[in-house]
């Protein structure tokens, strides 16, 4: 259906007038109406004043709704504009459409900040990944940072510290929430339905001391705070890269994955890491980030590789060489405490690879606090 509209409020009415099959005559021109039911109906646009209302129903309080929204529209007979209106999916009744055009409340994200860049603060690309995925999923963000100093600030072309200078955790933060962003410590669980922290090594020098004292490590006390705040609340967590570790070190018995436990000749550079989540007492779970190849000589042949059950159900030989059907990219659920994780750029892999592991993450993420 086609509605000429230069107001979406105007076009919504015409779409309650249409439950009624009302037949409405604007810009000297006549438009045809089909209800859900009946006879197609149509006016005369030299019998019907611009604006005037033709109806063959009982719907009298419609009519006058709809004949006052035409009147006081100043735009609608100087600029028409075509909008489609998709005929199915309404509802039996005008009082049922109106509510159903009412927008839908947003999942609530609180996003956690370290400060900006990889070496020293928040790893962007994971950071802005997870928005974009977030804002596909039709969350509402608000963007969170500790206001405390960085452990220190890194010269990124070089890789080195920068002897002399300080940085501020929030100060930085800001730069990826282009401005909009609230100190960590006015986080509240009540206000949020989950809670996401990406990776970078900010979580492991700012959130925490991980980067330095290891299964020793201390968390910031307001990230403490929230994640056991939101672990209480039974709202779910969401952390990639090398974040987890703040879950395995503040929640007993949390299962998190950072990847793979072996750097398999670099591709894992930080695969130490899984050993570290053990000590604080928590499960490490083996994640793929990319579709693995293995030749088949390693399997014995052409048959079933012995890691793939069910007769080589999981995987295809492609070419001679084994095709694992592991997802692009995955991220570990942990259910019981609600807890989502994935190991992005703890592998050392492309970034489509990165953007489509983050994204299961904030699906996770989004399905468990919709429950």
């Amino acid at each position: 259906m086609l509605v000429n509209s230069s107001d979406p409020r105007t076009a919504l009415d015409y779409l309650l007038a249409e439950q009624g099959h009302v037949c409405v005559v604007a810009d000297s021109a006549c438009h045809t109406r089909t209800g859900t039911t009946g006879p197609v109906e149509q006016d005369n646009k030299e019998n019907t004043p611009t604006g005037q209302l033709v109806t063959r129903d009982r719907m009298a309080a419609l009519r006058s709704l709809l004949a006052s929204r035409l009147a006081v529209t100043p735009l609608f007979a100087l600029r028409p504009v075509l909008l489609p209106l998709p005929l199915s999916g309404l509802a039996a009744t005008p009082r049922a459409a109106l509510h159903a055009s009412a927008p839908r409340p947003g999942t609530r994200v609180a996003l956690v900040l370290s400060g900006c860049g990889v070496y020293d603060g928040t790893e962007l690309h994971e950071a802005s990944s997870i928005l974009v995925h977030l804002s596909r999923g039709g969350a509402e963000v608000q963007i969170f940072a500790p206001d405390i100093s960085q452990m220190h600030v890194i010269d990124h072309t070089k890789g080195q510290p920068s002897e002399g200078e300080t940085r501020n955790v929030l100060t930085e933060s800001a730069r990826i929430a282009r401005g909009k962003i609230t100190d960590l410590a006015k986080l509240r669980a009540a206000d949020h339905d989950a809670a996401i922290f990406p990776g970078g090594f900010g979580a492991a020098k700012n959130l925490s001391t991980f980067a330095v004292d290891g299964k020793d490590c201390r968390v910031d006390r307001d990230v403490e705070r929230v994640l056991k705040e939101f672990h209480q609340a039974g709202k779910p967590i969401g952390l990639c890269c090398i974040a987890p570790v703040l879950a395995a070190k503040v929640l007993s018995g949390v299962e998190v994955t950072v990847g793979h436990e072996q750097e398999e000749g670099g591709r894992w550079p930080y695969a130490g890491t899984a050993e570290a989540i053990k000590a604080l007492g928590a499960k490490h779970c083996v994640k793929e980030v990319t579709i693995s190849f293995q030749h088949p000589e390693r399997h014995g042949g052409p048959l079933a590789p012995p890691c793939c059950p069910a007769g080589g159900a999981q995987s295809v030989c492609v070419m001679g060489r084994w095709v694992s059907l592991t997802r692009v990219h995955e991220a570990h659920v942990d259910r019981k405490n609600k807890v989502v994780t994935t190991p992005a750029f703890m592998c050392d892999t492309a970034l489509h690879h990165v953007h489509d592991g983050t994204g299961a993450m904030v699906r996770e993420v989004l399905e468990l606090a919709r429950k």
